[in-house]
This record gives structure tokens, sequence and C-alpha cells, in this order.
């Protein structure tokens, strides 16, 4: 199954507070909201939705197609990395004007975060064609749209469907930039809608349409639901409940959800349940909260088997061994 992810490529600035954001903010003022943290950590990494992705496929032995826009700096060292790990980057739009993203995050004693994306080169992704990839690269099975330049994300969505190719609509935090008309051209007609439980409220707040209503114009709907795991649906129904894959600890969450759908959709590429795919899935996302770093994990076949029977069960493993050998 060959897979396009398209989407951001950043870098992660990454900070520690050791204290509570609920703490600091007063409720009767928050009209005029005016805050400092001093953090007590920096961590420099790799990141981005699109990369994050594509980098957990590459862990698992795939090969995806990363479909996205950087700056000049790309070349220093990320492309390099992400090769090495098994994502073609060969369709990535260098930018000559400007730096890739960079995206600010800091997170509290109970993981929650405050975040800034600064967009750089990424809103040329809009000029990416998806037709001319799909001509030298041979057919695409699956485009994933991720988070991104809004026009960009519109414009592969379009192109997509003019190309007959299925896409998994994943609209993530760019909803918030987005607005009804360009959220319901996303996700209308997507075989995949990916998000998590508040994204969806926010998702049919921007659409005007009902849960049901949703589920009508996609074919399956999964919903992260952080670490009560995730829900599957479609128009007739749940299809499955999968609980999230315990932790040995838990470091930070950025890149949690971009590894969730690795996981996914390397069982997607398996022709596997999906069930098995969000178990796939929610235990590659524990990988992630474990580390600092949204592509600093390692999947050793045989731990990550043992991890994943003792989690789902032996059949689960005996589903995916031969698909890791």
């Amino acid at each position: 199954m060959r897979i396009a992810v398209t989407g951001s490529i950043a870098t992660d600035y990454l900070m520690t507070f050791p204290g509570r954001f609920s703490e600091q903010l007063v409720a009767d003022q928050l009209d005029r909201v005016s805050l400092s943290f001093l953090v007590d950590e920096l961590e420099v990494r790799r990141g981005g939705v699109a990369a994050n992705i594509c980098f957990g496929l590459g862990q698992l032995g795939l090969r995806p197609l990363l479909v996205g826009a950087v700056g000049q700096d790309f070349d220093a060292d990320y492309r390099s990395w992400l090769s090495r790990h098994g994502v073609d980057t060969s369709t990535v739009h260098v930018s000559d004007l400007k730096h890739t993203a960079r995206f600010l995050c800091t997170t509290d004693l109970d993981q929650n975060q405050m975040a800034s994306f600064y967009t750089g080169a990424m809103e040329e992704a809009r000029f990416i064609e998806l037709a001319p990839i799909a001509d030298r690269l041979g057919e695409l099975d699956l485009v994933v749209v991720s988070p991104n330049d809004p026009e960009a994300m519109v414009r592969h969505t379009t192109e997509a469907r003019q190309l007959g190719l299925d896409v998994m609509a994943d609209p993530g935090q760019q909803l918030a930039r987005m607005d009804g008309v360009q959220v319901r051209k996303l996700v209308d007609g997507a075989r995949f809608l990916i998000t998590n439980d508040y994204e969806k409220a926010l998702l049919e707040s921007k659409t005007g349409w009902s849960s049901e209503e949703v589920l009508s114009r996609v074919q399956v709907r999964i919903t992260t639901l952080g670490p009560r795991g995730c829900v599957i649906e479609d128009a007739d129904g749940v299809i499955a409940e999968v609980p999230a894959a315990p932790e040995t600890q838990r470091t930070d969450p950025t890149g949690v959800g971009d590894a969730f759908r690795a996981g996914f959709l390397a069982g997607l590429s398996w022709q596997l349940p999906l069930e098995r795919s969000a178990q796939i899935g929610s235990m590659v996302a524990t990988y992630v909260l474990e580390h600092v770093g949204t592509q600093e994990y390692e999947l050793d076949t045989d731990g990550f088997l043992e991890r994943l029977g003792g989690t789902y069960g032996d059949e689960v493993v005996a589903d995916v061994a031969p698909k890791l050998s």
C-alpha cells in the first residue's frame, strides 16, 4: 500500500514548566491574559505532523512518501535523518525564501500544553501538486491530509478526489484556523476521518453538522481519547473501542497522536482489521509518550511484539509478527 502523507515538517522547541497552567489562570481575568513562564528545560527536536507520521511508518518497515514544504535548513541534516529511517523525501518542496516551520510548546506537570506554530516555508505547500507525484511514482493508495497550510490542505484533498484517491482527513490543530466551508471540504467524502475528542466537537461546531451527519459523509471516523484509548465508528455505529497501551513512564505527550496515526496506517497497509490497526497505533503512541521528542524512539521488533501481546493478547502478535519479519 503506497501512502502519501501531506502536512507540516518542522523543528520543535519543547519546554517544561515545573508548575500547573491551571494555577496561573484567574477565571475573571481571562479576557486580558498576560502570562510568562520560567521553564526548566529546552529540547530542540525534529518534528512536524507529516514528518512524525512518516517516521513512525518507517520504524514499522514501510516506506511512506512525505509531501510538504521546508526551508533550505532542512537539507543540513533533517532530510538525511528521515531517509535513514525509511521515509521517501523526494517530493519535499524546498523554499528559497523561508525557514522550515517552528513549533514552540510548553508542557506543565499535568501534561497540559501551550503551544504556538510559526508557518515559515509551510505556506508554500499550497503550490505542491499531487498529480505529477502520482505520475512519477506510480499509483498512490491513500493520501493523508494532516495539519498544514490551510490552502494546501484543501488543495490536496480536492486534487486527491479528482484523481480518485482515498483520503484520510486529519485536520488537527488547523481546525482553529479554518472556517466551516474549508472544514467541510476536507471531511466530505473522506475514507477516514481522525481527530481527538476536542477536535471532534470543534469540527462539528465549525461545519454545523451533527455527529450523525459527519458519519454519513465519511466511511470511518476514528476519535482518539488520550489515556482512554480510541473509538472507531461508521454510519452503522461503533466498530471498536480500543484501550490505550500502558506506558512505563510518562515523559512528554508531544507527537503521541502522530505516532498513533503511524501505527494505524501501518495496520491499514498490512490489510489488518480496523481494531487491530488501532491497537498497533496505541502501542506506537506509548513509545512516543515515554520519550522527549517526537522522533526519538526506536521500535525493537521483539520488544514491541512483547508489549503488544501483553496489552492486547497473543492473537494480535500472531497478526502483526509476520508483517515485521
